[in-house]
């Protein structure tokens, strides 16, 4: 009897402090705080992070990027592996060393895709699109030429 009162003593307690948001690991879509990218991200984008530090030696990471129309992110790989889901919009994602528009898949929302480390690859917003992506810190964009580098401008 005294497991079950603790018990429930622990989810009440947990309930509450998610409704204070003293800890928040649940959000609704109006809940969710976009911010300016990092300087790796070509000004425009905005940023949200759900869960982890993205920019931690370790550990898990989960954000959201919201791309007005047009936005384009230049050819580029990263060190992990990277899992999108388009979330809203069309998510157009082409691969290789060189942005080519007429070689890029089209993803509506609801698509699901994983880029395996070292794969080149560039993307472009078709609409305003929302993309989620997870994985594991650090996200780290490392640019095929390094002159598309928005920090290194």
């Amino acid at each position: 009897m005294r497991k079950v009162a603790l018990t429930v003593l622990c989810v009440c307690a947990g309930l509450l402090l998610a409704q204070s948001g003293a800890h928040q690991n649940a959000f609704t879509p109006e809940q969710i705080k976009y911010g300016p990218p990092p300087p790796f991200v070509a000004p425009g984008a905005q940023l949200a992070v759900l869960e982890g530090d993205p920019t931690a030696s370790t550990g898990d990471f989960t954000i959201r990027l919201k791309m007005p129309d047009g936005y384009k992110i230049a050819p580029h790989w990263h060190p992990n592996r990277e899992n999108v889901t388009v979330i809203s919009g069309n998510f157009k994602v082409g691969m290789g060393d060189k942005f080519d528009e007429a070689k890029m898949m089209t993803f509506p929302a609801g698509s699901f895709a994983y880029l395996d480390p070292d794969m080149h690859h560039y993307a472009m917003a078709s609409g305003e699109v929302v993309v989620q992506v997870h994985g594991m810190s650090p996200l780290q964009f490392n640019y095929v030429n390094p002159a598309d580098d928005p920090s290194k401008k």
